[in-house]
């Protein structure tokens, strides 16, 4: 990662010591997620599978908890409409958990609380952060969902169930979108935007892409 906001990488970096987690496995059966087509399998996941998972969820609940408290303050719909987004993502998470039996922690969806302490931390700081105007808001948003693309692009290459990678392939296309919303709204500002997390050329061919269209599945059984 850049360093070119170096509290919020140091402390992104020391969120993968992320909290402890339970693994385990949903008996055999044939359910399909809204995120997923692939049917879910009675093999566990690995200990990594098992915390990348957790570890996703709470960040996707940050990620929900950063924009639901920067639209109280700044009132721009991009922020509204990219919180909804979350929260089906943070959905989706939490659906897998549930399918591998895997402990939710999210105990409290209360904003701006986390189990894992640094990402608490770590919300205090991104609000603080945003809060000073509207262009670091929209920058900061940004800087998430490029932080989130890079998480699920590990968390892709890690895992080895194909329910969970088609999942995350569901939600990096939906961070994908993110990223090309809050950008399209710096440069409305006049302010043009350059990579913050993610390498300059592959933020590049993201933008220079349009909206996706993400697989739905719901409704099938």
């Amino acid at each position: 990662m850049k360093p070119k906001h170096p509290i919020i990488a140091l402390s992104i970096v020391a969120l993968l010591a992320a909290a402890p987690v339970h693994a385990g496995w949903k008996h055999q059966g044939q359910q399909l997620d809204s995120y997923t087509s692939q049917p879910i399998t009675s093999e566990p996941l690995s200990l990594e599978e098992s915390e990348k998972l957790t570890f996703m969820r709470e960040e996707e609940k940050l990620a929900r908890d950063v924009y639901l408290t920067l639209y109280e303050q700044w009132k721009h719909p991009v922020f509204s409409n990219i919180s909804s987004s979350e929260q089906r993502h943070m959905e989706a998470m939490e659906r897998q958990l549930d399918n591998y039996e895997i402990v939710d922690p999210v105990m409290d969806d209360s904003i701006g609380m986390f189990t894992n302490t640094d990402l608490a931390n770590l919300y205090a700081e991104l609000i603080a952060k945003g809060q000073t105007s509207l262009i670091d808001a929209l920058m900061l948003g940004a800087l998430i969902e490029e932080i989130d693309i890079e998480d699920l692009q590990h968390a892709i290459a890690d895992s080895t169930h194909p329910d969970l990678t088609q999942t995350y392939e569901n939600l990096i296309r939906g961070s994908r979108n993110h990223l090309r919303a809050f950008v399209r709204q710096i440069e409305s500002l006049g302010v043009p935007y350059t990579a913050q997390a993610l390498d300059q050329l592959q933020v590049e061919i993201i933008l220079e892409q349009p909206m996706e269209q993400g697989r739905t599945t719901r409704g099938r059984r």
